[in-house]
Parts: structure tokens; sequence; C-alpha cells
């Protein structure tokens, strides 16, 4: 007859254990990944709806820079990191993408956070038309600042040649965009011409939700801390 030692059995993480390690290593990726792996060198993104007519059609951009970790209020305008740090917000890591037709430039942001509830309080509060009308300078929602690169054609990408700006949220992170043009025209209201809008909005769009799902894709379920058996 066979006795059986419960107390020498191997420990299983219950279900509400399980979700809070996965959510543990979802909300570390952005110190444990390599930026170049976060901010891929090339990447693709879908074309704006007024684009497609039926066939296959995919854009590209190309990564200009990598920006120097930076605190929220560093790299996000006054309004915007005061939203941030309200929630938490840990740090915020950037880069620099130009379209394929080397037309726009978009800087993208990723905002960490330690809890995706964290995350989509930020985010809900960035989205809230009164901060976005009272803190507009020159059309452009609070948001993440421009990140400009020498010797690219970002190298005069500043916060005053932004055009468009936006954010979305993925898990524990707060993914911000803001576009401009590669030469100096002068900034205007590009709502007011939906192709152009259209144009930069899925630029920006497409682009952050590709980093953020890099950040953000679930990790496999634990079942036992490592032990024999498991």
């Amino acid at each position: 007859m066979y006795k059986v030692y419960t107390g020498l059995m191997p420990r299983k993480f219950t279900p509400a254990e399980q979700q809070q390690i996965m959510g543990w290593e979802v909300a570390a990726r952005w110190r444990e990944l390599p930026a170049g792996d976060i901010f891929p060198a090339k990447t693709t993104y879908p074309p704006p709806q007024v684009l497609v007519d039926g066939g296959r059609l995919t854009l590209t951009a190309s990564r200009l820079g990598i920006a120097r970790q930076a605190s929220c209020q560093q790299a996000t305008d006054p309004a915007a990191a005061a939203v941030l740090d309200r929630s938490g917000c840990e740090a915020v890591l950037r880069a620099t993408y130009v379209d394929g037709t080397g037309t726009f430039l978009v800087t993208v942001g990723v905002a960490a956070f330690p809890g995706a509830a964290q995350a989509a309080a930020a985010q809900l509060a960035l989205s809230n038309p009164r901060l976005t009308h009272a803190g507009q300078t020159n059309f452009v929602a609070p948001g993440v600042q421009a990140a400009a690169f020498a010797q690219t054609p970002a190298g005069g990408f500043t916060d005053a040649r932004r055009q468009v700006s936006g954010n979305l949220t993925e898990g524990p992170y707060v993914v911000m965009y803001t576009i401009g043009y590669t030469d100096d025209r002068p900034k205007v209201p590009v709502d007011v011409d939906g192709y152009t809008y259209s144009e930069m909005t899925s630029l920006g769009e497409g682009l952050s939700s590709k980093i953020g799902d890099t950040l953000s894709v679930q990790p496999p379920v634990p079942h036992c801390p490592g032990a024999p058996g498991c």
C-alpha cells in the first residue's frame, strides 16, 4: 500500500496567481526587451480606408532613431505628464519613424505602468475632450513630444512641427504618437483635410498597435514553480 504525502507534491498556481504572474511578466517587458525589439528597424501598417479598393496594400515605415529612456515629465507635454503621473507612469520610451514615401514623421512613445488598470485610466483621461481642447497648442492635443535625430529626415522634427497626435492602450502600456511632415511646411488643422488626416492617423495608429502588441503579448500560462513533476 502506498502513502501519498501531499505536502511533498509540487504546488500548483491558482488561476488568480497565474494571471498575476503573467501580468508581472508583461509589465516588465519595457525593461527587459532590447530597444530594437520594441521599436523594429522597419515595420508595416495598414493603409487608410480611403486607399483600400479591394486589393491588398501594405505600407511601410523605417526607424530613424531611438531616444534615451525618459521620465514621463521629460517626454510628454505638461498636461499629458500630469495625467500619466496620477496613474503611476514609470517611464517613457520613444522612437521616430519615417513613412515609405518620405513625407511623414512619427514619434511613438510607450508609457509604462504597473498594470493594465492604471494604463487604461491614464488613456481614458488623455482622451477626455476637456483635456484635449484645453491643452491644444496649434491644433495638437497633449501627448508625447517629438524626438529628433540629427543627420536623418527627423533632424528638424520639433514639437512646433507636430500636426496630429493620438494614443491607445495595450495592457499596462499607453502608446502615444505624434506626427508631422518631413519638411517645414506650416502647421495647419489637417483634420479638415480628410485624406491627409486619415493617412497620418493610419500611420500613427498602425505603428502604435504593432509596438503595443510586441509589449503586451500574453506569455505562456505558468503551472507551477518549476518543481520536478510539473
